[in-house]
């Protein structure tokens, strides 16, 4: 039977419970993100059977190597903030306990079968890219915890999404038919069209359905350079003057930037990042500290949270990774 690897993008899922989970500890301190990262993780662990699980962390400071290539990458991002008012939080309160529940999740996680990854400067897409290519790991199914769409260039024969919000499992023929766009130049597509949430600005004129429809060949299977998006669309300018063309020659250097900053295909990692990463994946200690998690649920007010089925989850986990 194929193991399988679940890979949780674990920013994405903490804030996804942050927002939404409306639970309060004993003296009435939101703790959502805890008790929802605890739930979702129940119902994930339920669904995919994981052998192994790796929890991927974006780094202090965020990506330095995308700022170095623009200073304005992810600027203007408002705070993520509670949907509903609880015991009438200052910003700055707020704040506070949303640091706390992430440094929180952090102690939960060591006392459990998993494995945590974070590197100051480096974000969690490129720690999780670099583990779905790692050779270790090459006939085992990759399953992607995210809603980002970013990881949908890694969807592959043995790589899937698993996305929360949208409760949703996506693999590479999913990703063809809704955009007919192939994951394998799915980063290519989307340096043209741009990124809102990351401030990245595109070519102008370019979503993804109009993309397509004008470069119909980025849905073959064939990895496809800029060179080859640039020869193409100087062909069709002979033809027509469709402003989608003229755009890809005049922002040229945009669509190179784009790409280098949103393409997963290469990890954008050094080689120390990279070495850490895999002894670390190969060294840790795969353990569950069930008496430690308890202690911090009753201290964090948890109340009657049911987490059985994760208990067994965790279990069978550790019976898998002895040596």
């Amino acid at each position: 039977m194929q193991k399988r690897l679940l890979i949780i993008d674990q920013l994405n899922l903490f804030f996804r419970s942050y927002i939404v989970n409306p639970s309060l500890s004993a003296n009435g301190q939101p703790i959502g993100g805890l008790v929802g990262v605890i739930k979702s993780l129940q119902k994930i662990c339920r669904e995919t059977r994981p052998d192994k699980i790796v929890i991927c962390w974006d780094g202090e400071g965020g990506s330095k190597k995308r700022k170095l290539m623009n200073k304005d990458y992810k600027a203007g991002r408002k705070p993520i903030r509670l949907n509903r008012d609880i015991r009438n939080l200052s910003e700055s309160e707020e704040r506070t306990n949303k640091i706390w529940q992430m440094q929180r999740v952090v102690e939960y996680f060591n006392c459990m079968p998993m494995v945590q990854l974070i590197f100051d400067g480096i974000e969690a897409d490129d720690i999780i890219a670099q583990i779905v290519h790692m050779p270790e790991y090459k006939d085992w199914q990759k399953v992607i915890v995210s809603s980002d769409k970013d990881f949908f260039q890694l969807l592959g024969e043995n790589t899937v999404l698993y996305r929360p919000i949208q409760k949703q499992v996506l693999n590479k023929n999913n990703i063809l038919e809704q955009f007919k766009i192939h994951p394998n130049n799915f980063a290519l597509a989307r340096a043209m069209a741009g990124d809102r949430s990351d401030n990245l600005e595109g070519i102008g004129g370019a979503g993804l359905k109009t993309i397509s429809k004008r470069f119909p060949f980025l849905s073959e299977e064939e990895s496809k350079t800029i060179t080859e998006v640039v020869d193409y669309s100087k062909d069709q300018l002979r033809e027509n003057s469709l402003k989608v063309y003229q755009n890809v020659l005049e922002k040229k250097d945009i669509l190179e930037r784009n790409y280098q900053m949103m393409q997963l295909y290469v990890p954008s990692l050094n080689i120390n990042a990279k070495k850490m990463i895999r002894e670390i994946m190969k060294e840790a200690d795969i353990s569950f500290n069930k008496t430690e998690v308890l202690k911090m649920m009753t201290v964090d007010g948890f109340g009657d949270v049911d987490w059985t089925e994760l208990q067994a989850s965790f279990r069978r986990i550790v019976l898998d990774n002895q040596p």
